[in-house]
C-alpha cells in the first residue's frame, strides 16, 4: 500500500506493492531501466550476477506488470551496479574496476587507484548524470568509516569528487540537472549538492532528508523532482518533495529495501529491489519474499533514463 501526504495529512492510495517472479537474490540491487531496449537491468552484488529482464503482463492483478528474466551472467566478482550505454554495451562497476560488457566479452575501462592503507575496497552503487558521465562510489569490504570515495568517470579519467565517504550509495539528479542527490548510508541522511552540469562538479553539500528509522540506500528522482529513497532496515520507500518534505511512503514486505527505479513504456512502474543479506533464518522465514523484486504504480512517473555516453579516456585518446 502507498501512503501519500499533502501538508500534514496522509492519504491512502490504492496501489499494491507486489513481488515479482524472479527468484530472490542475496543482495539484489541497482535496478535501471533501459528505455531504448525496453529492458530492466539489476544486479546481485555478492553473487556477482547481472540480470536483464522485461516487463510482462501479470495475470489477475490489474495493470501492474511482472518481470521475466531474459538473461543472467556471472562476472566472477562483486558487482555494485550495471548501466546501459548509448553504444549498446553495458557498463558494470565490478570489484575494483569499471568494466564494459558486450557480446565480445569484457573490456576494463578504469581501475581504482592503489592506496597505501591496503584497505580492501570495491565499487558499490553507480549512476549516470544527465549528460552521460558515470558516477560510481566505493566502500571497504568491512564498511570501515571514511574508507570510500565517490568518483566521476569521463574523458579525463577516474576523478574523486566526494571524499571521504563510508558506504557510497544512491545517486540522482533533478530534472533540470542543477541538483545532485547522494546517500552515504551510515550518515542516516540524503544530501543535496548544487551541480555544475558543464563540468560534472557537485558543490555546496547540505542535508536534504534525515532518517531516524532505517538507513537510506538507493534512490531515484522522478519527472517532478521528487526523490524516492529505498530505506534499508525499515521495509519502506520514502518520497520527498524537492523542498525535502515527505510526500509518499511505500510499505514493502521485506525489511532490507535496497533501491528503486521507474520503468516501463510510460515510466510509471516503480521497481523496487530487496535483499536477504543480514537477515537471520527466523527473519527469512517471516519474510519469504526478501531478496525479490517488487513493483508498484505510485502515481508518479520517472525521468527519461540517463545512459552512459562512452566518455572514456580511451575514446578521447
Amino acid at each position: 500500500m502507498v501512503t501519500f501526504c499533502v501538508g500534514r495529512d496522509y492519504h491512502m492510495h490504492r496501489s499494491a506493492v507486489l513481488p515479482c517472479s524472479p527468484a530472490p537474490g542475496r543482495l539484489t540491487e541497482g535496478p535501471v531501466w533501459d528505455h531504448r531496449a525496453q529492458e530492466l537491468l539489476w544486479v546481485d552484488i555478492v553473487a556477482g550476477l547481472v540480470h536483464r529482464g522485461v516487463l510482462i503482463r501479470r495475470t489477475g492483478c490489474g495493470e501492474l506488470p511482472d518481470v521475466m528474466v531474459r538473461e543472467s551472467f556471472d562476472l566472477g566478482m562483486t558487482v555494485g551496479a550495471v548501466l546501459p550505454s548509448w553504444n549498446g554495451t553495458l557498463l558494470a562497476a565490478a570489484g575494483t574496476s569499471i568494466v564494459g560488457v558486450g557480446p565480445d566479452g569484457h573490456t576494463r575501462i578504469a581501475e581504482l587507484p592503489e592506496r597505501a592503507d591496503r584497505v580492501r575496497r570495491r565499487f558499490n552503487d553507480a549512476a549516470c548524470d544527465p549528460v552521460g558521465r558515470l558516477f560510481a562510489g566505493t566502500m571497504s569490504l568491512d564498511a570501515d568509516p571514511d574508507a570510500g570515495t565517490l568518483y566521476r568517470l569521463d574523458r579525463t579519467g577516474l576523478t574523486p569528487v566526494v571524499d571521504p565517504v563510508t558506504i557510497s550509495n544512491g545517486l540522482g539528479w533533478s530534472p533540470d540537472g542543477r541538483l545532485m542527490y547522494y546517500a552515504d548510508s551510515p550518515t542516516g541522511r540524503v544530501d543535496v549538492f548544487d551541480y555544475d552540469l558543464a563540468t560534472g562538479t557537485p558543490l555546496n553539500r547540505r542535508p536534504f532528508a534525515h532518517f531516524e528509522a532505517g538507513v537510506p540506500d538507493g534512490l531515484t528522482v522522478d519527472a517532478h523532482g521528487n526523490v524516492w529513497v529505498a530505506v534499508w532496515g525499515a521495509g519502506e520507500v520514502r518520497a520527498f518533495t524537492p523542498e525535502g518534505a515527505l510526500c509518499a511512503l511505500l510499505a514493502v514486505p521485506a525489511t532490507h529495501v535496497s533501491s528503486c527505479t521507474f520503468a516501463g513504456p510510460k515510466l510509471e512502474d516503480l521497481v523496487i529491489t530487496t535483499a536477504q543479506e543480514e537477515l537471520s533464518r527466523a527473519q527469512l522465514r517471516e519474510q519469504p519474499d526478501a531478496g525479490r523484486l517488487f513493483v508498484c504504480r505510485p502515481g508518479s512517473t520517472g525521468q527519461t533514463p540517463h545512459l552512459y555516453e562512452n566518455l572514456t579516456p580511451e575514446k578521447a585518446a
